[in-house]
């Protein structure tokens, strides 16, 4: 666990030796003009919306006020159809109170887009265009699946997504949440499907699966043995890893399926400058890097700042859906794979 906890704390502190010895503005005016920083800490806070759990985006608030600390951030949470429905409902009677949206469903996102104000960061050129659905929204934050293990019941664990068929891991040893349960796990499907191959569900599903609602109960599974290995999103169990939980994951080198999320700043904004700095320091080098390192994140950047514990990037590639694909195959293949699992909603 020392080990771990070492390793990130040398990354982080490699990225933040870049700025060590400059003015605190200089630092600053990285993320926004001095006009821009100067009318932002006016305003003094923002109303943040997300559909993230609260723990984590405590964390990234905590480490922009570290910056800049006279800009507030209120988070407001709810899960993701919710949070749609509760902005629509706002909106519609013109009391949005969000100043900053936060959303792992681009389609969703998508589909109220006009609510949004024009937007791009400083370091706009530096993104991946596969990665949005809309000039408006940016990938602030971006997840990832792996592949998790629990290191005291599997000695000979998986190397790639294709070993998850493998005869040895009969009887429940394979753990995974269900296909309907939301954007993140359908974009795990899809891969499976158009990378692995159309057989792949079946052969999976042969040996037995265990199946979750969600991402949370598989992690707290595999790490009590209830299940020796699990697809999950890396964020989940990297922080049960570096808390020196009996588990560990890789990245397959067939793909590792990502999740961007969508985020805007909408048009109603109180507070449009601080908004804007919150985004622009979000989307810079340093606010991804700190995603990484710290809450166990992707990017959506071309050139990562950095990279998560046991990923080389000369063998490990990303794989994004086509949005199209992702929105028109979504409910038909939902339901075979609901079929192939004997998963009933």
């Amino acid at each position: 666990m020392k080990t771990r906890t070492f390793i990130a704390a040398a990354v982080a502190a490699s990225v933040a030796a870049a700025v060590v010895g400059l003015p605190a503005m200089a630092q600053q005016e990285k993320f926004g003009s001095k006009e821009l920083i100067e009318a932002a800490e006016k305003e003094g806070s923002i109303t943040y919306y997300t559909a993230n759990f609260t723990e984590v985006e405590q964390e990234v608030v905590k480490e922009f006020n570290k910056t800049f600390p006279k800009i507030k951030v209120a988070i407001v949470r709810a899960p993701g159809g919710q949070l749609i429905t509760r902005i629509k409902t706002e909106a519609a009677a013109g009391k949005l109170a969000a100043d900053v949206v936060n959303h792992s469903d681009r389609g969703l996102m998508k589909e109220i887009e006009d609510l949004f104000q024009d937007y791009a960061p400083p370091n706009a050129a530096d993104y991946r265009p596969d990665t949005m659905v809309s000039p408006k929204l940016w990938p602030g934050a971006t997840l990832g699946w792996a592949i998790a293990y629990n290191t005291q019941l599997v000695k000979n664990p998986p190397k790639t997504w294709m070993d998850l068929t493998k005869p040895e891991y009969k009887g429940k040893q394979i753990g995974q949440v269900v296909g309907p349960s939301g954007g993140t796990t359908w974009t795990r499907i899809m891969f499976e499907r158009q990378v692995l191959g159309e057989d792949y569900w079946k052969k999976q599903a042969d040996l037995g699966i265990a199946l979750y609602p969600s991402g949370a109960p598989t992690s707290d599974s595999l790490v009590r043995g209830e299940i020796s290995i699990a697809p999950l999103l890396y964020n989940i169990i990297y922080t049960k890893i570096v808390e020196g939980a009996p588990a560990e994951a890789i990245f397959a080198p067939e793909g590792v399926p990502i999740i961007p999320y969508a985020d805007g700043i909408t048009k109603t904004s109180k507070s449009p400058n601080a908004a804007k700095l919150f985004m622009n320091w979000r989307l810079s080098k340093e606010g991804q890097a700190f995603a990484i390192t710290k809450l166990g994140n992707i990017t959506s950047l071309k050139e990562p700042p950095a990279f998560p514990k046991g990923w080389d990037p000369k063998t490990v590639k990303v794989w994004i859906p086509k949005f199209d694909q992702f929105e028109s195959l979504r409910d038909k293949w939902l339901e075979e794979w609901n079929k192939t699992y004997g998963y009933r909603q």
